[in-house]
């Protein structure tokens, strides 16, 4: 089995939290008593701490006096999104001949057996990208996998952009990836930020690696909750609601 890492962007500042968070960094905010960090990396435990990169930005001290030297820190000193919070980590991928997980602080609902199950798959079927994707119909505006006639994946394409069409698909990308790590970094530079909001987004990896002929494959998570996120203090509710019913 090959070794694996994992990356995770929690840099941000979470504008729309700040009425109930102040000045604590969007990663740090509690959910069930615990910063959301703590268990965004409580879901990823499988994998070594030493292996784990945190990239932070806004308020990094309080992530770096609460969680200590155990893990590694990148910093991201300016937001340009989720491409951009992995490509600060490049320098110290250079020499990584292994895979890397990446998931995220404010994404704190994800099973552990299901990211495990995500990161075997990937290395049992030598892939250079496994995607994680669910049905959630509550979720509207999540982005959607979009699959050739062969069912094979072609692109993902988010929900703010989709035509009525693509709008119909149940199958939603939930933001959680494994690549081969060199196939990631060596792709990494062909994002663009050709956005309204000029960010590089990491979705546009599995896209290219398709056009490349590398094998991109999918892993479908049966728990549609797993794919809600933090943005918002309804969302902190919610979120509280489920993981309180799952204990």
């Amino acid at each position: 089995m090959k070794a694996i890492r994992a990356i995770v962007p929690a840099a941000g500042k979470g504008k729309r939290l700040q009425p109930i968070s102040g000045d604590t960094a969007k990663a740090m905010f509690r959910v069930c008593g615990k910063p959301m960090l703590q268990v965004s990396l409580e879901n990823i435990g499988f994998i070594d701490a030493s292996n784990i990169f945190i990239v932070v930005g806004y308020a990094k001290e309080q992530i770096l006096e609460y969680f200590g030297n155990s893990y590694n820190y990148v910093e991201q000193t300016e937001q340009l999104g989720t491409g951009h919070a992995v490509m600060v980590c490049a320098e110290h991928f250079k020499d990584f001949d292994g895979n890397v997980l990446v998931t995220f602080g404010d994404m704190p609902l994800f099973h552990r057996e299901e990211m495990e199950k995500m990161c075997a798959q990937h290395d049992k079927n030598g892939t250079h990208c496994t995607m994680m994707t669910a049905e959630n119909p509550d979720l509207k505006l999540w982005a959607r996998i979009l699959r050739d006639e062969n069912g094979r994946f072609k692109a993902i394409v988010e929900g703010k952009d989709c035509t009525p069409e693509q709008a119909q698909i149940k199958e939603l990308f939930s933001g959680v990836m494994v690549f081969d790590s060199k196939a990631l970094f060596d792709i990494l530079p062909e994002v663009g930020c050709a956005n309204v909001q000029k960010e590089y987004y990491l979705t546009e990896v599995p896209e290219l690696m398709v056009k490349k002929g590398l094998k991109v494959e999918t892993y479908f998570n049966a728990d549609g909750d797993d794919l809600r996120g933090i943005n918002t203090p309804e969302d902190l509710e919610a979120c509280e609601r489920i993981l309180k019913t799952r204990i």
